[in-house]
């Protein structure tokens, strides 16, 4: 259908106007509202009356304008300033007005209802970035980067996301596009005046052009594959007390029957390991023995062997799911696990949700039931998370551009590599089809040919309002 783009399995029309909040949850001295569309601007002037009395129009270049929003649904103006930018000079490549006023969310959230009345749809996550990629503001790596600054933990990743955003892997790869685009015309166009007898590029140009092409990908995959993809698989260890439901978790995280689930406690004495695949990212899970608070319940020598085992595992994890069963209060060893909630490798998971009981935690908890499925997709996602912000700390580019584009990368440098042996023979024929092969690879990695499911992925882990 013209117009649409699928997104995160919804249909998102690209030429209406959207809205959303646009500034961090909770209240704050000024909270954003995000206009954008054809008629954004035209939809904020039905309710803003400017300081200086002008009606609001679509400008030339950016600017500002103090005045008030009157709505129905609030008995006296609201203060606020509209920021506008015109098509060409906005985010989305799309008319823009942001509406900056009082960060109350319950004020924000009437402004876009009276919005919503004016014929103004609510925005999709990560709508407003898919509508930069469609228009050409940014590609697919700056778009990445934008959901590595909202993801940042220090400064460090920080700054990976901003130079990334700002172009540091895109434009080296652009410019590599646009070098192989240039080579195989130049070849193509010799191959259509082979009689005339004049080389369109001599052998040693097209080799030398073609090594600097390799040289660019080698840097850019060392950069990626050194610090974006660990040698080893991260290791996702399930940890908790017997009986609390780590088994069974492990087998619907696993799609697997391998672990033994049993009503009677400390089934599991040994640790069970399975890969995981969440959306490209590999990890390995790991489901030890449940922790003995009391030594005189496992004083047999191979269940204290599996004790030493589990507290290892849990030790080296690189992510670490505790598993509280939600049909009873946590107990005194588990209080004390649940303090380091805020870890960025601990996630604690709620188990048994189907059961009664569902006990509240002063912290943020995943509810799950493997019986019932709930919530297992949901871990699948913030395991994820976790997982790429455990190998952030080696990455020079925000790694989920890494885990996205590796591959396509290492087969443009085959490519490359093939195209330059072919060349080397005199076999121009053959070098310039490597050349093709290449480019559609590299078109994939800098979003010049994309697919709904990698739309998809990319921009269904955004908030809404980005």
């Amino acid at each position: 259908m013209p117009g649409l783009e699928p997104v995160c399995g919804m249909m998102y029309p690209l030429d209406d106007t959207i809205a959303a909040v646009a500034s961090p949850p909770g209240c704050a001295a000024r909270g954003i509202v995000r206009v954008s569309g054809p008629d954004a601007i035209g939809r904020v002037a039905r309710f803003f009356r400017g300081d200086d009395r002008l009606p609001l129009a679509e400008p030339s270049h950016p600017r500002a304008a103090s005045g008030s929003l009157h709505l129905d649904d609030l008995a006296s103006p609201l203060a606020c300033e509209v920021f506008l930018w015109p098509d060409k000079r906005s985010y989305t490549g799309q008319p823009v007005a942001e509406i900056h006023a009082i960060g109350s969310p319950p004020l924000l959230q009437v402004v876009l209802r009276s919005l919503a009345t004016a014929g103004v749809r609510p925005a999709g996550p990560g709508e407003f970035t898919l509508r930069a990629f469609l228009s050409g503001r940014i590609d697919l790596s700056q778009a990445e980067a934008v959901l590595g600054v909202i993801d940042a933990a220090d400064r460090r990743e920080l700054d990976v996301a901003l130079r990334q955003l700002a172009g540091g892997l895109a434009s080296p790869l652009h410019e590599l596009r646009e070098s192989l685009l240039d080579l195989l015309s130049h070849l193509e166009a010799g191959f259509d005046f082979a009689d005339e007898d004049v080389p369109f590029i001599e052998r040693d140009e097209l080799l030398a052009r073609l090594a600097a092409a390799a040289a660019i990908i080698e840097n850019t995959l060392a950069r990626m594959a050194s610090r974006g993809e660990s040698v080893d698989l991260q290791s996702v260890v399930l940890v908790g007390l017997p009986n609390v439901g780590k088994s069974s978790l492990f087998n619907a995280l696993s799609a697997d029957r391998s672990a033994l689930v049993c009503e009677l406690p400390g089934t599991t004495r040994d640790y069970l390991v399975a890969e995981l695949d969440l959306d490209g990212v590999k990890c390995r899970l790991i489901d030890t023995a449940g922790q003995s608070t009391n030594p005189l319940e496992f004083s047999h020598p191979v269940d204290s062997a599996a004790q030493s085992a589990a507290a290892e595992q849990s030790r080296a994890a690189d992510v670490r799911v505790l598993c509280v069963d939600s049909t009873r209060p946590p107990d005194e060893w588990e209080r004390s696990r649940l303090q380091e909630a805020s870890d960025r490798g601990q996630i604690v998971v709620l188990t048994k949700c189907d059961l009664s009981g569902d006990y509240y935690l002063d912290c943020p908890a995943l509810k799950t039931s493997s019986v019932a499925g709930e919530g297992i997709e949901r871990l699948r996602g913030e395991v994820r998370r976790r997982v790429l912000l455990a190998r952030a700390g080696r990455c020079e580019t925000v790694v989920e551009t890494a885990v996205r584009c590796r591959d396509s990368l290492r087969t443009v440098g085959e490519c490359v590599d093939r195209a330059r042996r072919t060349a080397s023979a005199g076999q121009e024929e053959l070098s310039a089809a490597e050349i093709r092969l290449a480019l559609a690879e590299l078109g994939k990695v800098v979003g010049a040919v994309y697919t709904d499911d990698v739309l998809e992925r990319i921009f269904g882990r955004f908030c809404i309002g980005k």
